[in-house]
């Protein structure tokens, strides 16, 4: 069976999927001449057994690694600053990130500030930064261990001010990733509500990308595809996992970085502000929100929202989602995680000066973003 077994992808980069593959890393490592790689990983994932296995084995192939955890929940600019120090101070030849979507932020953010000299928000994508990428990257490698940013496959690394949290996109085709190692078995431990909200993430990611607007019908076929494997395969990673289930929340979630070079939408714009604001894991951020973003661009794409459900075997595409999100046990009201009234004119502010909105189909202005918020507080 496919799902059970180990395959090389050549998109968007070269991909080993399937489990076990990430006892690969080492002999790759060797393959390219490199033998002092920084791992880039978050403070919990360090003392896990299986972090502690890849390195052990890394050590066992004459490769030696240097470990950075310096990671803040939500990535802020000191975290890339410090991995920058490290890689330099210590010697170190190329990055892999291990982790979630932080932990790969940050590993982008280092391997773009290793050869550059300029400050890391020059290359702030509003403002063009892309131009200034112009020196070499250091062999980049990606591990993911969730499946919902699908950051193994972007281009990009969203880093925040340390004083504010404003988030910043740092992007350039130069820092795709070298090789990505998708291993579903790293996935296997992860609690049920970690792997709600990084499934809903994923599931977040193909939705946007397939309402969005514009023109790209291939990553609407990506985005249809993703969304079909994570939407019938979430509840089940979530309560009985196998390795199938989280090859197919895997997929679904590489699947949906690719979708969304299309853009994202509504829900991405509300869901930032609740990272900066609450520290709220960008997972649940979108579970909070889902539900009232594609209420309201429902009168614009409500064929394509029915386009989903018939996919999946569903009639009304509403009554699922919100059905979805509680049998996970995600919340879905912004009290859950302290938000109050008095918020909502600041989180309207931030969520319009987010640049993800710019692809809804439905235009969003900072009235709209009020009206959300508040029926997601009610």
């Amino acid at each position: 069976m496919h799902w059970t077994n180990k395959h090389t992808l050549h998109f968007p980069t070269i991909t080993r999927f399937g489990p076990g593959v990430v006892s690969e890393l080492g002999d790759y490592l060797r393959t390219m001449n490199l033998n002092r790689p920084l791992l880039v990983t978050d403070p919990a994932l360090r003392d896990l057994d299986f972090f502690k296995k890849i390195a052990r084995e890394l050590e066992a192939k004459k490769v030696r690694p240097i470990v950075f955890s310096e990671i803040n929940k939500n990535p802020v600019k000191k975290n890339a600053l410090s991995g920058i120090s490290v890689y330099k101070n210590d010697n170190a030849d190329s990055i892999v990130a291990i982790g979630g979507g932080a932990s790969m932020d940050v590993g982008r953010a280092i391997a773009l500030g290793v050869y550059h000299n300029r400050d890391l928000f020059d290359f702030d994508d509003a403002l063009g930064g892309e131009k200034y990428v112009r020196e070499k990257i250091p062999h980049f490698i990606c591990v993911p261990t969730t499946s919902g940013t699908g950051s193994e496959v972007g281009r990009s690394a969203v880093i925040s001010e340390d004083i504010g949290h404003k988030k910043r996109i740092l992007f350039s085709p130069k820092l795709m990733a070298k090789m990505v190692f998708a291993d579903p078995e790293l996935t296997m431990n992860l609690p049920p509500k970690i792997t709600a909200a990084t499934g809903v993430d994923a599931i977040t990611h193909n939705i946007e990308a397939y309402v969005a607007k514009g023109f790209n019908p291939l990553c609407d076929g990506i985005a249809a595809q993703g969304f079909k494997l994570a939407a019938l395969a979430l509840k089940n990673a979530v309560k009985r996992p196998d390795i199938v289930n989280r090859s197919q929340m895997m997929m679904a979630s590489l699947m949906g970085a690719c979708a969304f070079q299309k853009g994202l939408g509504v829900v991405h714009s509300c869901a930032h502000p609740l990272s900066t604001k609450y520290d709220t894991h960008h997972g649940l951020a979108n579970a909070l929100m889902l539900a009232q973003g594609v209420e309201y661009n429902m009168p614009i794409v409500s064929e394509k929202y029915r386009q989903l459900s018939s996919m999946i075997g569903e009639k009304d595409f509403m009554p699922w989602l919100r059905g979805l999100l509680s049998e996970i046990e995600l919340p879905q009201n912004l009290s859950n995680i302290g938000a109050r009234v008095e918020d909502i004119d600041d989180l309207a502010r931030l969520a319009m000066a987010d640049p993800c909105h710019h692809a809804n189909p439905r235009a969003c202005f900072e009235e709209d973003f009020k009206m959300i918020y508040h029926k997601a507080l009610r």
